[in-house]
């Protein structure tokens, strides 16, 4: 994934996250139950999205890991690529340049 699609991908969960809290906890207070009921409903559905945020942002955090080893993986596989490159036309340009004798001093 990109920085562009992490970013994105964050800002869906968040948004996700945050909505459904918000729809949970405006469906409990305006369901017919007690205060103490009410409050109870609220704290465990505050831990049930704590422990979902968690979970996201754990799934997230791994994922931009294995993103980032993939890069440095392919980094170094282009940057010795390009050595590689790099010394074969160095080798075939010392083959084809042809040997100019010494001018002598005048």
């Amino acid at each position: 994934m990109s920085e562009n699609q992490d970013s994105h991908f964050t800002d869906t969960l968040v948004t996700f996250l945050a909505g459904a809290a918000a729809g949970f906890v405006l469906g409990i207070l305006f369901a017919p139950a007690s205060g103490k009921e009410t409050r109870k409903k609220i704290k465990d559905q505050a831990a049930k999205t704590s422990e979902m945020a968690k979970e996201g942002y754990e799934k997230i955090a791994k994922e931009a890991e294995k993103g980032i080893r993939i890069v440095k993986e392919k980094t170094g596989e282009g940057i010795e690529a390009i050595k590689d490159y790099i010394e074969k036309k160095k080798e075939e340009f010392s083959k084809k340049a042809p040997e100019y004798p010494e001018e002598p001093e005048k």
